[in-house]
């Protein structure tokens, strides 16, 4: 795809994005867009990051890190800003290590091993990251913590102090892959719900973000208190 495409397609988007934000009567860039790059080359990574994009998301450790250490190299060389990479894929323990050397957070944790795994690779790096706890609403195939119970036992040991190198962000889903809009809301609903019970629970923990809605259900998201979109086909185009 055009350098001209991909940033057309950004503004397209944010302008939906800004229209909805909007509707729901929240402010303007309160919504962060999360571009999904995997299955695309550097250079349209690339692409985007010259119309201004600055947060990515991939799903694949190996991908991320081949991509993303380029793109680092590249514009490090020219003096610039670096963009932000998350890790928006399920996350195997081995690959833990190799995915902090790139991402500045880690969106998809689902289980409480992950979280121990992330805290003993960050104190040997010597370094934090964000998370965000991936909550189940949709498809019996997606990952995620099974209920909110669960979310909560997390959370409650971030709060008694046992990951001192791990931020807990937010929470993140997906939505089922349907086309009855009731059901799309659910799923939003649930994630807002699960933060109001972290938040109320723990309100030492600082988990606001709630990262849901792809190119498909974004603006409902948005209406159900989005924080954050992640962005696929309708900026890069179908995968290569």
């Amino acid at each position: 795809m055009s350098d001209q495409s991909i940033s057309e397609n950004l503004a397209s988007v944010m302008a939906q994005i800004h229209e909805a934000e909007k509707k729901s009567g929240r402010a303007e860039n309160s919504v962060r867009l999360c571009a999904v790059s995997k299955f695309h080359p550097l250079e349209s990574v690339v692409q985007a990051v010259n119309a201004g994009q600055m947060l990515f998301g991939e799903n694949r450790v190996q991908e991320a890190c081949e991509k993303f250490s380029g793109l680092n190299e590249m514009l490090s060389a020219e003096g610039k800003r670096l963009p932000e990479l998350h890790i928006i894929g399920s996350l195997q323990s081995n690959k833990v290590r190799k995915a902090l050397g790139y991402a500045s957070c880690i969106q998809s944790v689902d289980r409480e091993s992950l979280l121990v795994e992330i805290e003993s690779q960050c104190a040997k790096l010597g370094r934090t990251v964000q998370v965000y706890f991936e909550l189940h609403t949709g498809e019996e195939s997606k990952a995620g913590y099974p209920c909110v119970d669960e979310v909560l036992k997390s959370a409650e040991n971030f709060s008694r102090g046992a990951y001192p190198h791990v931020v807990p962000a937010g929470l993140m889903t997906m939505a089922p892959f349907v086309d009855d809009e009731k059901t799309i809301r659910k799923s939003f609903e649930s994630l807002r719900m699960c933060r109001e019970r972290v938040n109320s629970e723990f309100p030492d923990l600082p988990v606001k973000e709630l990262s849901m809605g792809m190119s498909g259900d974004f603006r409902m998201a948005i209406e159900e208190g989005s924080t954050m979109v992640r962005i696929f086909t309708v900026i890069f185009g179908h995968r290569s």
